[in-house]
């Protein structure tokens, strides 16, 4: 079986935007819909890269 691969920029640069979209929302605007829609692209955020992160784990080139 493949070994987990190493985390990479791409996976840098997701955590970093989730980080940003929460820092927006629950600090510069608190308002709930603000809030809600964070979250939303936060989780767009997420599926992306567990695919990402999935088809690197499993199609690498070894």
């Amino acid at each position: 079986m493949a070994s987990v691969p190493d985390l990479d920029r791409w996976d840098a640069s997701a955590a970093v935007g989730v980080v940003a979209l929460l820092v927006v929302a629950y600090v510069l605007v608190p308002t709930p819909t603000v809030q809600y829609v964070a979250w939303l692209a936060v989780f767009c955020i997420w599926m992306a890269w567990f695919v990402f992160f999935g088809v690197k784990w499993l199609y690498r080139a070894e």
